[in-house]
């Protein structure tokens, strides 16, 4: 994809509005597989993510309907039951509302969260290739057509590489590279990639590619 390149594939997990991490992992390789075929893992990135609030760093957890029996995770359903759509948008807004992007960034999302997306798949789909606009990355995504539990070189498996939990190597791709946030008082680190959008705006791509691992090798 660049001279930056650090892997010819990789094979991603499709994550809800996904971490600095995740883009910095998609900016060092020359193609992005993403599981369509796994099993959905509860407790992940999958159906969540994490933005700064006036009350410090908040979850955002995507609701599921109870799937009776293990499906493949493009055939796990949004529950809408619940408000979630509100009560993330209501998180957004008073956490962005203020953010210097948040008014040109804002509609876009706003239209995909509105727009109901039966599948969180399908949801997170929308929202990626949104966030790849908006960062002007020209990522060319595949979606593999069954699972495999090991893959083979050139792929690169890093579909629970990223992830927030504390026992894993977050900085494997990403490299914290302070901005301007709109809370806080101090920098808070690989947040949902909407937080680096309201608040560096077209910055942003350059920002990733300065918080990239793969930087120290070509400088």
């Amino acid at each position: 994809m660049s001279e930056y390149s650090k892997f010819p594939q990789v094979l991603l997990s499709l994550h809800y509005l996904p971490n600095l991490a995740y883009f910095s992992c998609m900016m060092q390789a020359e193609t992005v597989i993403i599981e369509s075929r796994e099993h959905f893992q509860k407790q992940t990135l999958r159906n969540r993510c994490y933005v700064n609030t006036a009350n410090g760093v908040e979850i955002m957890s995507v609701p599921l309907q109870k799937p009776t029996r293990h499906v493949p995770v493009d055939e796990i359903r949004i529950d809408y039951s619940q408000e979630w759509v509100k009560k993330h948008w209501r998180c957004l807004t008073s956490a962005y509302a203020n953010s210097p992007f948040f008014e040109y960034y804002a509609p876009d999302f706003l239209k995909v969260l509105n727009s109901r997306p039966a599948y969180l798949f399908d949801l997170n789909r929308q929202l990626l290739t949104l966030c790849l606009k908006f960062l002007r990355l020209p990522v060319e995504l595949t979606y593999n057509l069954s699972y495999e539990q090991t893959v083979q070189y050139p792929v690169f498996d890093v579909r629970n590489c990223i992830t927030d939990k504390k026992n894993v190597n977050r900085y494997q791709f990403y490299r914290p590279h302070p901005y301007y946030q709109t809370f806080g008082n101090g920098f808070s680190d690989n947040l949902s990639i909407v937080d680096l959008l309201f608040n560096t705006g077209p910055e942003a791509s350059e920002i990733l590619l300065k918080s990239s691992v793969f930087r120290e090798t070509v400088e």
